[in-house]
């Protein structure tokens, strides 16, 4: 290939990531679900947690102890120790994520700021792990979910990955066991473990508010009756099957498998449908984390 060629290329590859770009609408909506989400992390951290002596995980849990040894504003140090996260992600993932991340940020920042006078909703210190893991637990899935992060966590974890022998999300609660733990030298013991609490409830919305309660899910079955479970997903969940050919490895006799798509809330039904037509089916469901194309629609059970 001449460097003809190599320009040309070039030119058609520029063109498609032109093409590729976010509409305005689309930036627009980005902007201001990762405002809303920032600002919830912020009501998470300034209301329930921070005013309790509870921290969470990653970055934001140093600036929280920081910020309490020091006599600091909360919001300057998420600033300042997620600036080199910033550049990091800069160069390792794209400049759409590190801009995403960076204005999530200075929202975060802020808004910690205006609320670190509000005075905390309740001095129960489970209830502010609780009620406050799950405000933020919202807050950063919202922000994930449109394409940005509130800590450089992830990255640094990225970063390691590289070099060690363990996977990013081994990486990840390695580094926020460190950090949680430091809680019990900075507070006290107590508030290491209601911190553990906050982690694990901020991690499970986390997961929800990036997948939605209303997830999707495989279903795989393998039966002798296979067109009559068929259709019978068909009538009474109104989804639509496939049927793939396939053979038995230990009796090496022909089977129908049937695959389909269903909502979680479809699970319970899907699973009767099987057991009422053939007790002996195989049946296999699994996560999934995303469903386009086709005819599938959410929705509920009929």
């Amino acid at each position: 290939m001449d460097s003809t060629d190599l320009s040309e290329l070039n030119y058609i590859i520029e063109k498609k990531i032109q093409h590729r770009k976010l509409s305005r609408r689309k930036i627009i909506q980005r902007i201001l679900f990762i405002a809303l989400g920032a600002c919830m992390m912020a009501v998470g951290l300034e209301i329930f947690l921070v005013p309790n002596h509870v921290i969470d995980g990653g970055i934001t849990g140093i600036s929280i102890m920081l910020s309490y040894i020091t006599g600091w504003n909360l919001g300057i140090f998420i600033f300042l120790l997620n600036i080199p996260f910033f550049l990091i992600g800069y160069k390792l993932i794209g400049k759409t994520f590190a801009f995403s991340t960076m204005f999530g940020i200075i929202v975060l920042s802020i808004a910690t700021a205006i609320l670190h006078t509000v005075h905390s909703f309740t001095q129960d210190i489970l209830l502010a792990s609780v009620f406050g893991g799950i405000v933020l637990g919202i807050g950063v899935g919202i922000v994930i979910r449109y394409g940005g992060s509130l800590d450089g966590t992830e990255i640094l974890a990225i970063l390691f990955n590289e070099k060690l022998p363990f996977s990013v999300g081994e990486i990840i609660m390695f580094l926020n066991l460190f950090i949680l733990g430091s809680a019990g030298f900075v507070f006290t013991w107590d508030r290491a473990m209601y911190s553990l609490i906050a982690y694990f409830v901020a991690f499970k919305t986390i997961d929800i508010t990036i997948t939605g309660l209303d997830e999707s899910k495989s279903d795989w079955i393998i039966s002798d009756h296979a067109h009559l479970i068929g259709e019978a997903i068909l009538a009474r969940l109104g989804r639509g099957v496939t049927y793939i050919n396939g053979e038995g490895a230990y009796s090496g006799e022909d089977k129908k498998v049937i695959f389909c798509v269903i909502s979680r809330l479809e699970e319970a039904k899907l699973k009767d449908i099987v057991t009422d037509n053939d007790p002996s089916a195989f049946l296999a469901v699994a996560d999934i984390a995303e469903v386009r194309g086709g005819r599938f629609k959410k929705k509920g059970i009929h």
